[in-house]
């Protein structure tokens, strides 16, 4: 990869005749591909008020130890294992969100256990958050890692736009963003710890959630911080001649030697395509725009053609594996959104919806599968709470998107929720 900015037209992937691919809708209007999303939006809904927030809610708290239980068998019964810390942050995402969208259950004392738990079980005495502890709550691994520290931010972000402790959260969250310095590189950027200290991984949930911060906070930080990582995305992280998204990099944030630094994942492509786009939209940024097309296209190279899913990696263009992941879909639907203007990003935003939604087809409804193996069965495992940031996510975005109704139906038939990205629109320049 080279360290051109990137908004030229794709190379490698090239996806025009997307609709020759198995997993395409077929001969439907615009407007069927749109109701069939008001569709999905309208059951989504459902499930995740009526089913999954109150059980994640009940069940996946932790009311011993405090906080949120890491996963739920697919009974509902909590798994005993040693809790992460970005599961506590996401979870306390969760909730919050949940609030902003209009969810009646308790989702403030949910959200505010969740920061309790972090504050209390994972800040270590230097005002890092430690990557993991016991069931009971005693540490197990010190370490501070970037991802999390990511993760801690972002639900700051999210409580405080929901009403939650608004101060202490910013306060909090600019401590927090200062004790990073300790993780910055000398060429730019920051370092994780970890095996693979330089990963665009981090960085994307670094930026996703300063930009979080800079709709809620004046602080002129945050911006500075979002500028500085769509810098180091557009001329490092993204190949400028390939229009792909890389993963592993060297300390000069070249690619790494071998399979490692030609290593895709297409829910990567997806989920760094929807954060610049929405960057483009906040800062007027066009090259971000650009870049966000290029990836999108990107990421549809990855969808298996026999089950339609977003698979989980690709190097030089071929599958790593045809196994999927739940998270990909989820950031295929939010990206496809994006594009979902004509018939063909209608069609697509469908599928990717359709791909999620088979995720959620389990005996206990409001839990998932987290894997779909290459055969099409999905892998009997328990449901990661670490999941339910990526779905919840996925349904705003959609919620969103179909919340203006179609000339079939009516204001009083569309998804009844508010529309959560309006912030940066709001937030856009000339506004």
């Amino acid at each position: 990869m080279n360290a051109q900015v990137a908004d030229g037209p794709p190379i490698l992937f090239d996806t025009s005749a997307w609709e020759s691919r198995s997993w395409a809708p077929r001969e439907a209007s615009p407007s069927c591909h749109r109701v069939t999303l008001q569709t999905h939006a309208e059951r989504l809904r459902q499930w995740l008020f009526a089913r999954a927030l109150p059980l994640w809610a009940s069940q996946g708290l932790d009311q011993g130890a405090g906080g949120f239980h890491e996963a739920l068998d697919q009974s509902g019964a909590p798994l005993r294992a040693p809790k992460r810390a970005r599961v506590q942050a996401r979870q306390a995402y969760v909730f919050a969100t949940a609030g902003m969208l209009g969810w009646d259950g308790p989702w403030r004392d949910r959200a505010q256990r969740g920061l309790d738990q972090l504050n209390r079980a994972y800040r270590r005495p230097d005002g890092l958050f430690r990557t993991l502890v016991s069931p009971e709550g005693d540490p197990l691994d010190e370490t501070a890692r970037l991802y999390d520290q990511a993760f801690v931010l972002l639900a700051f972000a999210r409580l405080s736009a929901a009403g939650v402790r608004p101060e202490e959260m910013e306060s909090s969250a600019a401590h927090l963003r200062d004790l990073l310095q300790s993780f910055r590189n000398r060429a730019g950027g920051f370092r994780e710890n970890s095996e693979r200290p330089f990963q665009a991984n981090a960085h994307m949930h670094l930026f996703e959630a300063a930009m979080e911060w800079s709709l809620v906070s004046p602080d002129p930080a945050w911006r500075a911080l979002c500028e500085e990582i769509v810098d180091l995305a557009l001329t490092r992280f993204v190949d400028g001649r390939l229009g792909v998204l890389g993963e592993v990099f060297d300390d000069q944030w070249r690619p790494a030697p071998g399979a490692l630094g030609r290593l895709v994942e297409p829910g990567h492509q997806f989920e760094w395509a929807w954060l610049l786009n929405r960057w483009a939209t906040l800062s007027g940024d066009l090259r971000a725009r650009r870049v966000a097309d290029r990836l999108r296209s990107a990421g549809l190279s990855g969808i298996g053609p026999d089950l339609g899913v977003a698979l989980d990696e690709m190097i030089d263009g071929q599958p790593r594996s045809r196994a999927a992941r739940l998270w990909p879909q989820t950031e295929w639907l939010k990206s496809a959104l994006d594009a979902a203007v004509d018939d063909a990003g209608c069609a697509i935003s469908a599928a990717a919806c359709e791909a999620m939604v088979r995720y959620l087809d389990t005996p206990l409804k409001g839990l998932w599968w987290d894997r779909l193996l290459e055969d099409g069965r999905m892998q009997a495992e328990p449901a990661p709470a670490s999941s339910f940031y990526h779905i919840v996510t996925a349904c705003s975005v959609l919620f969103g998107a179909v919340a203006v109704p179609s000339p079939e139906m009516s204001a009083a038939e569309a998804v009844p929720v508010p529309r959560l990205d309006d912030r940066v629109a709001a937030a856009a320049p000339g506004n």
